[in-house]
């Protein structure tokens, strides 16, 4: 049994079509699996916030890096205090 924490990035991206494609094949090309994922719109329509559940492994910080660099992504931030049993409703 794998016994690696859950921890949360949260994510303030542009909301437009291929935006969580572009951030969820990023996981899937260096094969990091995602939990969960919550999405919504947020200010006027033009902004997303997503919530990404992720295992707490060694690569996690090199992948919030990667995170940062896409175009379409506006703020990251890890949220090791969030309440994951969001992602079980």
């Amino acid at each position: 049994m794998n016994n690696i924490a859950n921890t949360t990035i949260e994510l303030i991206v542009n909301n437009h079509p291929g935006v969580m494609s572009h951030i969820t094949g990023l996981f899937a090309r260096r094969a990091f699996n995602l939990e969960g994922i919550i999405c919504g719109e947020i200010e006027d329509g033009s902004k997303s916030r997503m919530y990404l559940l992720v295992k707490d492994d060694d690569r996690l910080e090199q992948i919030i890096k990667q995170i940062e660099k896409l175009y379409d992504v506006l703020e990251v931030t890890l949220r090791e205090d969030y309440d994951h049993t969001i992602f079980n409703r």
